[in-house]
């Protein structure tokens, strides 16, 4: 194994703490590596002389590369291929908004624009889910804290990144510590508080039982994709392993622990989970939680798809069955990306072989956060 990344917070304090380094040189250390990429360990000013030659030793200011940047057709979205340092690749993907764009109670809309970061946190993906990309690769490695950061650090050069979502390739909670440890830098130097990032699960139970002690304010995002457990286990295998019942249990203690929302995937699959009764049964499902349900029409990945995306009639009938029925708050994703296979549930380690138009008007996930 190679030298560790400067990012690895937890690896980086045990090293200063076995040589009797101070750790609070720490967070200085990752603001200089953000501000200033390609520097020596030698031209950060001020630290002990014992620190210098430990950084040169056990850590490297970056232990990834960017090997490409794809921007789509509209500038809107920009994907980049990341080089880990065993060689392999994930994918990370800058998501833009203007939320001036449209108006809000019949105001126009304040703010300006601003840049969503999708980033992975693990090389591929032992879920398994038979309509995302990622799940065909199987899955590979996990990333330690420092790649998942790096992935960060990366973007922070080409657009000011301020909300981070956790909805690359991988499942985020089957790299539990890592997570934790990344979201934890990320909230250090780069001063993104945990209501900035959102991680997303298909519901790994024991995980979400300890979420919010270990990170506090954190969103929660659920993919949850059906409305009963036999058509979830259909187009979601791992769902055999955390029954529907048991994982809306677990919700119901994190929100009451939380007190926070929880925003729920669902993707539209033609004649699978679409029907009227699919969102009645959702509807019901969700009666007494806090929740923003988020429709997200399907993107076709080439061959290996077996579904095909919902008609726009079908996902606005199922929104308004959710709204008027149940009263829940209800989006439909508009896609950014396509074009360069950036969009939900493409991501996979290849370069785009087609060119489709990406769509605008998306609804930034802190638009979520932030309204009721």
């Amino acid at each position: 194994m190679g030298v560790g990344s400067i990012f690895d917070g937890a690896d980086v304090r045990a090293e200063f703490e076995k040589a009797g380094i101070n750790t609070h040189f720490i967070p200085f250390i990752w603001k200089y590596v953000i501000k200033n990429p390609n520097c020596e360990w030698d031209e950060i000013p001020d630290l002990p002389s014992a620190a210098y030659s430990l950084l040169r030793s056990k850590f490297k200011t970056s232990t990834s590369s960017v090997d490409s940047v794809i921007n789509s057709n509209d500038g809107v979205t920009t994907k980049l291929l990341v080089k880990l340092q065993n060689g392999a690749f994930v994918e990370a993907v800058i998501m833009r908004y203007d939320t001036r764009l449209g108006k809000y109670c019949g105001k126009p809309r304040p703010g300006g624009p601003r840049s969503t970061l999708c980033i992975s946190s693990q090389v591929g993906c032992k879920m398994g889910c038979k309509f995302c990309a990622t799940g065909s690769m199987g899955f590979k490695n996990n990333l330690s804290s420092g790649e998942i950061v790096e992935q960060l650090v990366h973007a922070s050069r080409l657009s000011q990144i301020r909300n981070v979502v956790f909805m690359g390739m991988g499942e985020p909670l089957n790299n539990y510590s890592a997570l934790v440890e990344a979201v934890r830098v990320m909230s250090g130097p780069f001063q993104l508080s945990p209501k900035r990032i959102t991680v997303s699960t298909v519901g790994i139970i024991h995980a979400i039982n300890k979420l919010h002690k270990d990170l506090p304010g954190l969103n929660l995002a659920v993919s949850l994709h059906a409305p009963v457990q036999d058509v979830r286990c259909q187009i979601m295998p791992a769902a055999r392993a955390f029954p529907l019942e048991k994982l809306m249990d677990a919700l119901q203690v994190y929100q009451k622990n939380s007190k926070q929302k929880i925003f729920i995937e669902y993707i539209m699959l033609d004649g699978v989970n679409d029907e009227e009764q699919h969102a009645h049964q959702l509807g019901k499902l969700l009666e007494t939680f806090d929740v923003v349900v988020n429709l997200i029409p399907f993107n076709p990945i080439g061959s290996l798809s077996q579904f095909r995306t919902s008609s726009e009639e079908k996902v606005l009938r199922f929104q308004k069955i959710l709204r008027g029925v149940n009263n829940i708050r209800t989006t439909v994703r508009k896609q950014m990306g396509q074009d360069i296979s950036g969009a939900c549930g493409q991501l996979v380690v290849n370069l785009p072989d087609e060119k489709k138009p990406a769509n605008l008007g998306v609804t930034d996930i802190e638009d979520l956060v932030s309204r009721r």
